[in-house]
């Protein structure tokens, strides 16, 4: 963690509560009613904020101010158009936990992960766990076009401990979040670097093939005084947040080198003629399957923007 982070830094909130980390210890505290009324398009107070706390009991506090945030992974609040729920701020960096089966990885939603993190221009890296499970090795090739792309990927496994050298060469030092599916074993990997800790395990569910919810809340969990995990919860959706459809093809770092190069300044890597992009698509250059993504990303983006126009053609 950098050794400029302010020391008062939530750790975990829930409902109207958060705990604070400081350097007396915990604190658990509430939110000074003003501060409510200052922050209406994004959650008052997220996992990672830096705070001024104000002591009024043993064990207690008052949130008086929230420090302006570096970055934040984000998704798009549930039931609004305009709001943002922060799920971590002020991480350093983005590691999307995949497994390569038990439940089978679901790449569209890593791609997800991937544009929000490079549209907040936060660093990401892939961890594809449960490698156990892929003893010869034909699982992981699924994100090959990832290491391709230029993304650091790290092959690793909960249960043998493979891998675990390399991540924690990754996270040493930051602030990071893990995040993924439920069930991908994200509790399993802290729980390798911190065995003190009481967190639940889970597993499939037999019905569904999915990971049931372990982690009900988003905690920021010390691993020793430089390093941090944001642990959050399995998330099946995200929202894309503060992305255009104009912006979306620069999230791919793959397109970047061709992007200059369509016939069209505004090409949006469909059926415009002379497409560079496409045409590494075509060439093998680019993925297929990560252009899919962007298709569908795009096409997401374009019908919301559509709306969010007609919406105020309306007012």
């Amino acid at each position: 963690m950098r050794s400029d982070r302010p020391p008062n830094v939530v750790i975990r909130g829930y409902g109207q509560y958060y705990d604070v980390l400081t350097p007396e210890g915990v604190l658990r505290c509430v939110v000074r009613g003003s501060l409510k009324r200052e922050r209406r398009k994004t959650d008052i107070v997220a996992v990672g904020d830096r705070v001024e706390v104000r002591r009024v009991a043993p064990g207690e506090g008052v949130i008086e101010a929230v420090a302006p945030r570096t970055r934040a992974l984000s998704r798009r609040a549930r039931g609004a158009e305009d709001a943002e729920q922060v799920i971590v701020a002020n991480l350093d960096q983005l590691v999307a936990v995949f497994a390569v089966a038990q439940p089978e990885p679901s790449l569209p939603m890593l791609d997800r992960f991937l544009v929000i993190a490079e549209a907040q221009e936060i660093p990401a890296v892939v961890c594809v766990n449960k490698i156990d499970l892929d003893g010869d090795g034909t699982k992981r090739r699924l994100f090959d076009p990832y290491r391709r792309a230029g993304y650091r990927v790290v092959e690793t496994s909960a249960l043998t401990g493979s891998g675990l050298e390399e991540l924690w060469s990754c996270l040493a030092g930051k602030l990071s979040a893990l995040a993924g599916p439920s069930g991908v074993g994200k509790s399993s990997l802290v729980k390798a670097f911190r065995p003190d800790l009481d967190i639940r395990i889970g597993e499939l569910s037999e019905a569904t093939g999915r990971g049931r919810h372990t982690t009900t809340v988003t905690s920021l969990i010390q691993l020793d005084e430089q390093t941090f995990i944001a642990d959050t919860p399995g998330i099946g959706t995200l929202g894309l947040w503060g992305i255009e459809a104009g912006e979306l093809d620069r999230c791919f770092p793959e397109f970047r080198p061709y992007l200059g190069a369509c016939y069209y300044a505004d090409c949006r890597h469909l059926a415009e003629p002379s497409c560079a992009v496409r045409a590494a698509v075509e060439s093998g250059a680019v993925d297929c399957g990560r252009y899919a993504s962007y298709r569908a990303l795009l096409e997401q983006l374009m019908e919301e923007e559509r709306a969010e126009g007609w919406r105020r053609s309306r007012r």
